[in-house]
Parts: structure tokens; C-alpha cells; sequence
């Protein structure tokens, strides 16, 4: 199963929660893949992996669809294993930024879920890590997806932002990916003892929006994990929101075929 997180703003924790999901998958046995497509790179960075000069990331894998020198590597040879088990990477790189109006000018769209396609049956589940905005890149992911998620942040403008972005994905969906599904809202950094975040999760509720019911709560321990460059089933494994991860994941996991 192909699973985007996906949101048109920064700073909701697109990354914290695919890698984190990544982790729980492999964690449990599945052999999972996280592609890596924020230029950003704070999942590559997450998941321990360090590209040299001869790494092969997820804009060589673009970057050859459009070059003068036109290559033909496997999907595969983009992809790389992490220091964790069953954890692979497809890595970010700073030139993703470079080569996005190219592929966008030669409508290369499909080109991420042809080699997702390829790659689909050597693994079990596959999660995107998007950049913060409805560009060429989330785009590619949301075609080649079986469904996203979006992580909502209980901030004010991200609930401004969800109508939008939702119509967004749909009109994508109506264009490009029929079978594409929306699996939820994420509620993340939640804070049960705020009345801000009650308020706005339960606006979302009005508006029959699917709130998942597996919500995650706002700590520290997340940041210690970033900086131990360990995902949280690995680096806590124990600990609540750790649970709260592995309950999102059984949540996603029911809309597996």
C-alpha cells in the first residue's frame, strides 16, 4: 500500500509522522519504503541515512527522465537501506528544487508512480514524505498513491487551510488517480488539556471531515528522537506517543486490499 502525508503547510509534521508510520511498519516485520520528496530532506535525515557522491537519490531518479543523457536505472538502484531493519529510504536531495520546472514543463507527472509501480510488490507498505506545498512533487505522490493522510497541527490557520487543500487532492483524484482515497486527519501535537485544540478538532467533526480517531500528542520526546536520528519505535519504543503511532498505523492498515 502507497501511503502520502500530505499538507500545503509547513510545519504540521509531514515528516515526524511518515517516518515515524515507516518505523511502525518495519518495525513489526513489514519491509517498508520511505521516499523522501520535501527538498528539505528532514526524513532522509531522520531514518540515519547520510548520501555521499555516489548515493543515488529521488531527483537521479527524476533527473534521468529529462537529461540529454537519458539513463535507464531501475527503480530499485534508488533505493537504499537505512540503519534500521526492514527500513529502506528513497533519499531526498537539494536537487529536486533544481529539476522541478523541467519536469513539469515535460509533463513527467506519472513518472514516480511508474517506478512505484515497479517497486510496489517488493515491498509491503510504502509511505511519501511531501514538501509543504501543492507542487509538481505532491502532485506525482497523490497520483501514485492508494490513499493519504494530512496531518493537522490544531492551529487556527491549518484549519482554515484543510477545504482547500481537500479540493485540491479531489480535483487531482477526478483528473489523474480515480482509486485515490483520503485516509484521514491526523491530529498531531495534541493537547488534551488546551480548550484551543478540543475547539478546532470538534469544528472538523462538524464539517464530517474524517477525523482519525488516533490523535498525537504534543512532547519532547519527538525532538529527542529527531536529534538521535532514531524514530520513536526504535529510539522509545515504550512510550506513549510511540503507542500512538502504532495505533494510526493499525488505523491506515485497514485500508490495506
Amino acid at each position: 500500500m502507497i501511503t502520502v502525508v500530505f499538507n500545503q503547510k509547513g510545519g504540521v509534521g509531514k515528516s515526524t509522522i511518515s517516518t515515524n508510520l515507516a518505523a511502525q511498519s518495519a518495525k513489526l516485520g513489514f519491509k517498508t519504503l520511505l521516499v523522501d520528496l520535501d527538498v528539505q530532506g528532514n526524513s532522509t535525515h531522520y531514518v540515519g541515512f547520510d548520501a555521499n557522491e555516489k548515493s543515488l537519490t529521488v531527483a537521479d531518479m527524476f533527473k534521468q527522465v529529462v537529461g540529454i543523457f537519458r539513463t535507464a536505472k531501475k527503480p530499485a538502484e534508488f533505493v537504499h537501506p537505512t540503519p534500521f531493519e526492514n527500513l529502506f529510504v528513497m533519499p531526498s536531495s537539494p536537487a529536486l528544487a533544481d529539476v522541478e520546472r523541467e519536469l513539469e514543463s515535460r509533463y513527467k507527472i506519472f513518472k514516480l508512480k511508474d517506478a512505484l509501480r515497479e517497486l510496489k510488490g517488493e515491498f509491503d507498505y510504502i509511505f511519501i514524505d511531501t514538501p509543504p506545498n501543492f507542487n509538481f512533487y505532491s502532485k506525482a505522490a497523490l497520483i501514485a498513491a492508494d490513499g493519504f493522510c494530512v496531518p493537522f497541527d490544531c492551529d487556527d490557520f491549518s484549519a482554515q487551510a484543510i477545504i482547500r487543500l481537500l479540493d485540491n487532492a479531489m480535483e487531482l483524484k477526478e483528473d489523474h488517480n480515480p482509486q485515490l482515497r483520503l485516509f484521514g486527519i491526523v491530529i498531531n501535537q495534541f493537547n488534551s488539556q488546551a480548550k484551543l485544540p478540543r475547539e478546532l478538532v470538534d469544528k472538523l467533526k462538524q464539517q464530517d471531515l474524517p477525523v482519525l480517531d488516533s490523535y498525537v500528542s504534543a512532547t519532547v520526546k519527538v525532538k529527542e528522537s529527531h536529534s538521535k536520528r532514531m524514530p520513536l519505535p526504535f529510539y522509545s519504543p515504550k512510550h506513549k506517543v510511540t503507542g500512538q503511532f502504532a495505533a494510526l498505523f493499525e488505523a491506515l492498515n485497514t485500508y490495506k486490499a
